[in-house]
Formats: structure tokens, sequence, C-alpha cells
């Protein structure tokens, strides 16, 4: 039970890491990221490769896992935000395809299909309970470090810049200011949060294979957000953690719903999740901590 619910609270805080890089760029900059997941692979694959292919500790991997990982954020976000935002949108869901693909076809180096075995935790002389409490630990802190680092963002003069952006870019860029600029500086910020949670996930699950990084990930991450209440790291963090007791509730389902198959119970999780999403947009549309509307 006790490494039941360790599993649990890994997960919930690395879908917190991913619904903290969103809502600074969603909730706060008004970007809208259908990439998600692409930074998480790129995070998850640099890791591994860097530990098992070149020798790196672990610990030296995980600044290279969220340097790459904002590195590739970087042009696109130079190429898609001089157009509308919608183009970034389309751009970045086709960004986590290509890296997709790029991992399967690439068997030279990423094992294609077959995937990665064998990353070491990141602390591999201890027992696997052992190794998994510090793993959590780890997390723990990475996600108190890095909200506190999106509220003194969020809270500055640049957070006041990102959110008029936000608001009405054409009066930011009244004003002398370059939207493009910040919203690039925001998608890579992002990128490397999203590319820590990769590196985390990949040192968890010690195996990881092209199939991890679906767009059902993102799908997952723009979830918590919404429900927990966007333009709010309490929001996030809730969001992500109503999110995985959802997912693994869901699997009790199958001793209530008679008749449900494991390959069946996968399709009623997402319908029990999309309909959730339903009742808070129609009941509460801005979420567990958003703000409501002045009207």
């Amino acid at each position: 039970m006790t490494s039941y619910i360790t599993t649990i609270l890994i997960i919930m805080s690395i879908y917190m890491l991913l619904a903290l890089a969103l809502d600074l760029q969603y909730g706060f900059t008004g970007l809208i990221n259908f990439g998600v997941v692409g930074f998480f692979g790129v995070g998850a694959y640099t890791t591994s490769l860097l530990t098992l292919k070149a020798g790196w500790p672990a610990w030296l991997s995980f600044p290279a896992a969220m340097v790459l990982a904002g590195m590739l954020s970087w042009p696109i976000g130079r190429i898609a935000l001089r157009l509308r935002d919608d183009y970034l949108a389309i751009v970045t869901l086709g960004f986590s395809e290509i890296i997709r693909l790029i991992i399967v076809k690439e068997e030279w180096l990423t094992n294609g299909v077959q995937g990665v075995s064998g990353v070491p935790r990141l602390w591999p002389t201890w027992s696997g309970k052992a190794s998994e409490l510090f793993l959590l630990a780890a997390l723990i802190a990475a996600n108190i470090v890095t909200a506190l680092v999106m509220r003194r963002i969020t809270q500055s003069p640049y957070g006041r810049t990102i959110q008029a952006i936000r608001d009405d870019e054409v009066a930011v860029t009244a004003l002398g200011k370059a939207p493009a600029r910040f919203k690039t500086q925001v998608l890579v910020i992002g990128g490397a949060v999203s590319g820590l949670a990769g590196a985390f996930y990949a040192h968890y699950i010690t195996y990881i294979v092209p199939d991890q990084f679906l767009p059902l990930v993102t799908f997952y991450v723009w979830i918590a957000i919404i429900v927990g209440g966007v333009a709010r790291l309490l929001g996030s963090i809730s969001g992500a953690i109503l999110l995985v007791v959802l997912l693994e509730g869901s699997r009790f389902l199958r001793g209530v719903i008679p008749g449900v198959s494991d390959v069946a119970m996968a399709s009623v999780q997402l319908g029990v999740v999309g309909l959730l999403l339903i009742l808070f947009m129609r009941w509460r549309p801005q979420g567990l901590f958003g703000q409501r509307s002045a009207n």
C-alpha cells in the first residue's frame, strides 16, 4: 500500500511540474501550447541517453534535459509567434508529433519502438523503496522551487508585462514593448520545466518508449490547469492532484460497472475525465481556484 501511494504521489508531482509550465504559458501569457508532451519527451530521452550512452551522472543530465527542451522552444517561438496565436497551437502540436516520429525512426540513437531500458534511478545503490522515496522528495523540492520561481516571475514587473500581453497585445506594442520577445522567453521557460518533468519521469519509470509520449498527455495537462483554475499557481497544483486522483479512482470502476474489460476501461477512464471537464465548464468555468467573472 505504501508503494502504491508513493507511486501516485510521484505521478502527481510530475503532472504538477507540467501544469505549472503550461499555466505560465497559457494562463499568464495567453500562449496556446498543444505540444507539452513533446518537451516532456525531449527531457526524458535526453537524460536517459546521457546517463546510459554518455555515462553522465543523473544529477548532471537534469540541467541538460532542461536546456535542450528550452532550446527547442526558442525557434518554435520565433517562427510561430510572429503569426496569430492559433498558429502556435498548430506548430506546437506538430512539434510534439515530430519529436515522437524522430524517436521512432532514429533507432541508432533511441532504439525506436523498442524503447530505452535500464535508465538508472536517482540513487541506484539504494533499495527500490528507498530510491522511490528519494525521487519523491526530489520531486517535491523541484515543485516547491518551481512554484516559488513562477510566483516571483508572475508578481514582478516582467509578470505584469506578460499578463498585459495576454490581455491586450496591441496596447503593449503601442507602449514600445516587443510581445514576441516576451512570449518566446515564456515558451522557453515552460519548455525547460517540462523537460525537467520528463527527466524525473525517465528516472522513475526506468524504461521509456515512444508510446508514452502521445498527445493524450498534453490533453491531461490542459485538463489539470482548466479544472484547477487558469492563471493560478495553486490551481495548477490542485488540478494535477485532482486529475491523478480521478484517473486512478476510475480504475476501480471495473468492480462497479459489470462487463467492462481492461481494454474498455481505458475508454471509460477517458470518458469520465471528459465528463468532469464538461461539468466544470458548465458549473465552474473558472476552475477550483479561479476568479469568478465580474459579469
